[in-house]
């Protein structure tokens, strides 16, 4: 168990150095090195390993908009890995595709039972939960809320280290979506960004 522990904290350690190089030379987002990839990769392998069993089951009580609900106590979970355009924000005007996003998110969460799994952080700067959200359909197989809202081009893939361990599969799912132009990438001419 504490080799574990040791693996993660090494591959914590180098995700953040790789990050915080990226940030201060200029090259992270689309511009990621080859490095910083490699570098998400290792840590996005090793925290999978370890987040199969730590699931706590609970209901979505509320949906906030695109990527953020409410569960059962009051409790705002914010979807780790993703971002989809802003319907509610006061600050700021509703984006092309915010409406639609949290529809979409409404319709596979809302009053469901849902699975939140942790990355590595706990909260985000607002005191909301980071969690990857999963639900079940109705045939009973497990839905990845995450990955099919980024999927179904209702959100955009969006890391922020050191939760990374699905960062792969989210940037595969935006590819996929971006080539077939739908959702955001097809309506909110977000194809060359």
């Amino acid at each position: 168990m504490k080799t574990i522990r040791y693996k993660r904290l090494i591959v914590l350690i180098g995700t953040l150095l790789v990050f915080l190089f990226g940030v201060w030379s200029g090259e992270l987002g689309d511009k990621k090195t080859k490095e910083t990839e490699e570098v998400l990769n290792i840590a996005s392998e090793e925290s999978q390993e370890n987040k199969e069993n730590e699931r706590e089951t609970t209901k979505a009580i509320r949906v906030i908009d695109g990527d953020t609900i409410e569960i059962e106590g009051g409790e705002k979970v914010r979807y780790i890995g993703i971002d989809a355009p802003e319907s509610v924000d006061p600050r700021r005007k509703v984006e092309c595709f915010g409406k639609e996003a949290a529809e979409k998110n409404k319709e596979l969460v809302e009053g469901k039972e849902v699975a939140l799994e942790k990355d590595i952080s706990e909260r985000d700067k607002y005191g909301r939960l980071l969690r990857y959200v999963y639900v079940k359909n109705a045939d009973g197989a497990e839905l990845f809320v995450n990955a099919e809202l980024v999927k179904e081009g209702y959100a955009n893939t969006s890391t922020y280290p050191p939760d990374v361990t699905q960062s792969a599969l989210f940037r595969e799912k935006e590819k996929e979506a971006r080539v077939k132009k739908i959702g955001l990438w097809g309506s909110c001419g977000k194809i060359n960004e």
